[in-house]
């Protein structure tokens, strides 16, 4: 097999030697087999895509369904795609700052409205799990590996690593990759001669498409690249000086391909309406724990929950967790390859990336040491400072895909007895990672007064529909559940959503719509279920608010922690008893709430 410096170097791996029906064969059932793997992962999840939710994250799991409900009103209802008028009433929401995945959710509108979003949350999972394993399936058995097998244990690791199951809790954003070694390997291929312009395009293009599945994936992506290649310039100068001119001609060519259609999107996220900078928490809350690197993930068959859970900012962000043996085994392959200098190259930048997400100082065992790290040079630099830092770790976990695929190709030349080893080592390694079915909880069903749409009779165009708890980050899953299934139908203030903290006096990223004294004060009796003294001024203040959102209707959701306290602060505050209308409890507030103008 020609090394992977020597593939870097040379034209493209043909496979034309080998016939299509032998090559077909090993890929249809690698891409059987990663899919199975995906439905398995998320099996519970399929008996019912309406009617349960992804019980480690039902935030993300709710959020994931508006925007795909979104995407459905950009096809069928001629919605803007940039921003959203049906959440966050008066002010909207900027749907290109926030992870709104367009790529994925305008393509799947017609899932979405003829099956329902559920079904569209749950398929694309699935798909980006089976999709991202498939992919660098594809490109290692075309490019960079001979055997079939080493590419399907590359492309298994890549698309079911433990930051991959763990991200599969609702985050369709981060288990989408499939792109991503396409535009590795465009990259690569920069340096052939004749590629500049053709192959620029294409990575343009790439690039164009990955920004509306997740900019933060390509982020990781880019640094990566550029750490691979500055540390494959210091091993072998020579042959990438060789190669610069066309390699750095391709890139502006990309940079100007990419450009054209991204401009305009790119300063609506930036500066368009409801836009933000930096993110709700300082850059070194969500860190890698160096003891979380050979602990196992608590969605791995040898997982623990009680020691993941201590090691781990949540069960969405196990992005290390590759256990013991497969650190052994990862040594053993670098081993193997040592020689290789563009494997070498792979490993540095892993481990770069590694320590970058980290944070600014080192964290044991769930206690911070101290110990500065390099990341804290770079921890407020612009757009970086918009990444939880974590996630870096997920560069190290699809690289460590690549180095095994990489040394399983090579273990035929190794002696009778290293390679039993090896092939012992790595089912040691793998098997105990392998994930288990995510877990779910059953939702409650919709009650009448959503289901059968029953609002309609409240609630106009021009008005909104106020559940409470209020569609918030934690509090208010419900509302935004019953927002999504309706398909934006009608719509509500506030909602779970990134936009600035307080404009304009504070345009820090905030989870959270701008305080609203009236939404304070019910958060914090239902959260505690204390109720204070109703004053005039809450009472003013209440109404003040239903205007600025253009109430129709208060809605409390059955089966709401504290609800006898929300009930009677609510009677309190808007001087009416509520009605039983459909399975809710309603106030009607058009008489209180001035029409719009």
């Amino acid at each position: 097999m020609p090394a992977v410096e020597e593939v870097l170097d040379e034209p493209d791996l043909s496979v034309a030697a080998v016939p299509a029906p032998a090559r077909r064969r090993p890929d249809l059932w690698a891409s059987i087999s990663y899919l199975a793997l995906a439905v398995l992962v998320l099996i519970q999840l399929w008996i019912s895509p309406a009617g349960r939710v992804l019980s480690h994250n039902d935030d993300d799991h709710g959020f994931f369904a508006f925007v795909l409900a979104h995407g459905e009103r950009v096809v069928f209802h001629g919605a803007n795609p940039l921003f959203s008028d049906r959440m966050n009433v008066p002010d909207g929401v900027n749907m290109m700052a926030n992870t709104t995945v367009l790529g994925l959710s305008v393509p799947m509108a017609p899932v979405t409205h003829w099956l329902g979003v559920g079904v569209s949350v749950v398929l694309l999972l699935t798909l980006g799990l089976a999709g991202t394993a498939f992919a660098w399936y594809w490109v290692l058995s075309r490019h960079l590996v001979e055997g079939r097998l080493a590419a399907w244990i590359g492309g298994l690791w890549c698309g079911f690593a433990p930051t991959m199951v763990s991200h599969a809790n609702g985050h369709i954003n981060f288990v989408s990759q499939f792109l991503v070694p396409f535009i590795v390997w465009q990259v690569l291929r920069l340096r052939e001669p004749g590629r500049a312009v053709r192959g620029g395009i294409a990575l343009g293009l790439l690039v164009v498409l990955q920004v509306f599945i997740n900019e933060e994936t390509l982020l990781f992506t880019a640094l990566t690249l550029g750490v691979f290649v500055i540390a494959y310039a210091a091993l072998e100068w020579d042959t990438v000086a060789g190669v610069a001119r066309r390699f750095l001609a391709g890139l502006g060519v990309a940079v100007v391909t990419a450009l054209v259609p991204l401009a305009y999107p790119l300063w609506f996220q930036f500066a368009g309406p409801q836009s933000y900078s930096g993110q709700p928490f300082e850059p070194g809350k969500f860190v890698t724990d160096l003891l979380s690197l050979g602990a196992y993930a608590r969605q791995s068959l040898a997982g623990n929950a009680a020691i993941a859970r201590s090691l781990s900012v949540s069960p969405t962000e196990d992005n290390t967790f590759f256990g013991v043996p497969l650190l052994v085994m990862l040594v053993i392959s670098v081993a193997l390859l040592w020689r290789n200098l563009a494997a070498r190259a792979a490993a540095i930048a892993g481990l770069v990336l590694l320590v970058m997400s980290m944070g600014p100082e080192l964290r044991v065992g769930g206690y911070d040491t101290g110990i500065p790290l390099p990341f804290a040079l770079i921890a407020h630099v612009p757009v970086i400072d918009l990444v939880s830092v974590t996630r870096f770790a997920m560069v190290p976990a699809t690289i460590i895909g690549v180095l095994l695929a990489l040394a399983a190709d090579r273990a035929p030349l190794l002696s009778r007895r290293r390679r039993i080893a090896f092939w012992i080592g790595l089912a040691v390694a793998i098997v105990p990672v392998l994930p288990k079915p995510l877990p779910v909880v059953a939702a409650e069903p919709l009650p009448p007064f959503i289901a059968q749409q029953m609002w309609r009779g409240y609630v106009s165009d021009d008005r909104t529909l106020v559940t409470v708890p209020l569609p918030e980050v934690t509090t208010g899953r419900t509302g935004m559940r019953w927002f999504a299934l309706s398909g934006l139908d009608y719509t509500v203030p506030r909602g779970y959503f990134m936009g600035p903290a307080n404009p304009p006096l504070n345009r820090t990223g905030s989870w959270n719509a701008a305080p609203r004294p009236t939404a304070d004060l019910l958060r914090l009796a239902g959260a505690y279920g204390r109720r204070p003294v109703v004053t005039d001024a809450d009472r003013r203040a209440a109404v003040t608010d239903l205007t600025y959102w253009r109430a129709a209707v208060v809605v409390l959701v059955p089966g709401t922690p504290n609800a006898d306290v929300l009930e009677s602060m609510l009677t309190d505050l808007l001087g009416k008893s509520p009605q039983q209308v459909g399975g809710v409890r309603l106030w009607d507030v058009r008489d209180v709430v001035p029409p719009s103008e």
